[in-house]
């Protein structure tokens, strides 16, 4: 008999031998990766690695050509759509606002699994939502029209809805995108709180290595589909990795005051050196 994952929140969701594909091309080609609970996984790759292809595998929105994907031990395909939106969240690209609605009802869809048929908001339900507002800066837009919304406010009102959900799984595809450097820098601490503070367990794709390397705990390099390495950031991201995945020469460095990766791609161009005044409206006192 397999364990329930309804025996609490926090529980690791694991891909074992995972083959997916579309039509004949195999996309994700026998991964196996385990989300922990207190831990952030990032999987990052060039484009077409098949890493958003995988993270939707482990949300049950696509299904494995062989291979598992189990939820605290008991098989994802065997859980109530319910049940498992109780568990795991999904942060998607590309998702649209709902016409008519404003963005406290947007994210209060994210209390869907907790609520009794038909029944209305509860004030639990009310709190958790003004929770998550607060968590991704919404409060002060809560009653606009989420349709009139920004791309960048929107990927937050999404980013609040998963909040909403309080899953001890949550999944993230590229939640950066479209945010501007302040919102990228509260999102990337925002899913280290939620490790951090809630212990949950966190599957997050990104494009940016710098990114990734700044939240990760275990890192997945994907390339054409398969691992070609996965642990800690710093022995993962090597310049020797980064060129078999991407083809670019890349100098990988430690800053000694911060103890970070700096990643730094050799390009065509060198880097701009500042050999003049930055403000040329400024005027020259010896005149």
């Amino acid at each position: 008999m397999h364990p329930s994952p309804t025996d609490g929140p926090f529980t690791s969701l694991d891909a074992t031998d995972v083959v997916l594909g579309f039509g004949g091309d195999r996309v994700v080609d026998g991964v196996s990766l385990t989300l922990r609970p207190a831990s952030v996984t990032a999987l990052v790759g060039p484009n077409g690695s098949g890493k958003s292809t995988l993270l939707r595998a482990l949300a049950r929105l696509h299904v494995p050509n062989s291979g598992t994907v189990l939820l605290g031990g008991r098989p994802v395909s065997t859980l109530h759509p319910r049940e498992f939106a109780r568990h795991v969240t999904l942060f998607a690209q590309s998702r649209t606002a709902p016409a008519g609605l404003s963005v406290r009802e947007v994210v209060a869809f994210g209390r869907h699994p907790h609520r009794h048929r038909f029944a209305g908001l509860s004030s639990t339900d009310r709190d958790v939502v003004t929770q998550a507002m607060s968590e991704t800066g919404l409060l002060p837009m809560a009653d606009r029209a989420a349709g009139q919304l920004s791309g960048g406010e929107l990927q937050r009102v999404w980013l609040a809805t998963c909040l909403a959900q309080q899953t001890g799984t949550i999944l993230l595809d590229e939640p950066t995108n479209h945010l501007d450097l302040r919102y990228q820098m509260e999102t990337l601490d925002l899913i280290r709180d939620l490790v951090e503070i809630r212990g949950a367990a966190v599957g997050v794709v990104l494009h940016d290595l710098d990114h990734a390397a700044r939240i990760a705990d275990h890192l997945v390099l994907l390339h054409q589909g398969r691992v070609i390495s996965e642990g800690p950031p710093q022995a993962v991201l090597t310049a020797a990795h980064i060129q078999t995945a991407y083809g670019v020469q890349v100098e990988v460095t430690v800053d000694a005051r911060t103890g970070r990766l700096r990643i730094d791609p050799d390009t065509r161009h060198p880097p701009r050196v500042m050999t003049h005044d930055p403000d040329p409206l400024r005027k020259d006192p010896t005149t």
